[in-house]
């Protein structure tokens, strides 16, 4: 008999030559023989509903099996050290100071990884976030994820561990001559990371928005004014700067912001009437900037602030006048510091709408 030729009903059943048999099968001439055991073998069919009364037990939850906490004979592949595992845009809503005196209330997107020793299955990830709601009335800040990073050695048994929370910060910004004011929002991510000596190092990273002038451009445009009479405006562009500082202190992000905004000046603007967009023309004819220009203007401001142990600066001017970005990395140069490497990818995140 083929068994290719079968097919199976609902109940698992077999059908040959369209004739129905159950636990049976029919050859050609319709002779009945017994199937193959593969066929008639009981299956265990669990009930398909949900007990909204069941109550769990801690004998019952000892129960459970526990996978990612299990022997190092449950590990697939190398049994090697991994130097980060967790979670990542697992999301919250977080209570962060700010200069004004106000708690700033912020929906946040948290990133939390350890390190995993060789002989260790995995870790319990659900523990990452549970600190977090834990500490949730909390006012965040780079010493409240010191604590975190700490209970997370606790908890987790692990030697190394980062955090990273992500989040638009406002500050509100006044126009530059009509009065009025709206609110800026600014990409930022308090990352701390503890090593297996114990040592926490605290960073800021800050996303700041400007426009950028092409000097080249306005002294072409001003010839083509001067010596023949026609009208022409140099190119400018929306670009950002990532601002990466690694403290010694407390900072303030709106002071962060205000070293950025000392450099570059020509922030983009919330509120605009035309007195203040005539305003910005003027400011960015005042201040104009290559994108080697503005790593090095930052470096100027952020380089004596004692406060500021070390920094990196990414800036990545998105040129209207190519269909390429002009980009510059530019790091302090601290021992055992940030690197002026930067992965591929980076330059995609800095694209602000």
């Amino acid at each position: 008999m083929n068994f290719n030729n079968a097919t199976y009903n609902g109940n698992g059943s077999a059908l040959f030559n369209n004739k129905h048999v159950n636990g049976k099968y029919t050859d050609g001439e319709g002779v009945i023989k017994l199937a193959s055991p593969l066929l008639t073998a009981a299956r265990s069919q669990p009930v398909r509903e949900y007990d909204p009364d069941f109550v769990v037990t801690d004998a019952y939850r000892d129960s459970l099996p526990d996978l990612q906490n299990g022997p190092a004979s449950l590990i697939q592949g190398s049994p090697v050290a991994i130097q980060q595992v967790g979670i990542h845009n697992f999301r919250l809503p977080l209570r962060y100071a700010s200069r004004t005196g106000e708690p700033l209330l912020l929906e946040t997107s948290v990133t939390g990884t350890v390190s995993l020793e060789a002989h260790k299955k995995g870790i319990n990830m659900s523990r990452v976030m549970r600190t977090f709601y834990e500490h949730k009335d909390e006012t965040f800040d780079l010493d409240l994820l010191e604590t975190l990073l700490l209970d997370y050695r606790t908890s987790l048994g692990s030697l190394d561990a980062y955090l990273i929370l992500r989040f638009n910060y406002p500050m509100v910004n006044e126009s530059l001559r009509s009065g009025l004011a709206g609110y800026q929002y600014y990409q930022v991510a308090l990352e701390a990371r503890m090593d297996r000596a114990g040592i926490v190092r605290k960073f800021i990273h800050f996303d700041f928005v400007y426009s950028s002038t092409c000097p080249c451009s306005y002294e072409l445009s001003q010839h083509a004014i001067q010596e023949r009479g026609i009208a022409a405006v140099p190119h400018s562009q929306r670009s950002v700067a990532r601002v990466s500082v690694e403290l010694n202190g407390f900072l303030w992000l709106e002071e962060v912001r205000d070293l950025c905004l000392a450099a570059l000046h020509t922030e983009t603007q919330v509120m605009v009437k035309r007195e203040d967009e005539q305003a910005f023309a003027e400011l960015n004819a005042a201040y104009l900037k290559f994108v080697e220009d503005a790593v090095r203007l930052l470096h100027e401001q952020l380089d004596p602030e004692p406060r500021i142990k070390d920094f990196k600066i990414i800036a990545s001017h998105q040129e209207s006048l190519h269909s390429h970005d002009a980009v510059s990395v530019l790091v302090k140069g601290v021992h055992g510091g940030f690197t002026p490497e930067v992965d591929p990818q980076i330059f995609a995140t800095m694209i602000h709408r």
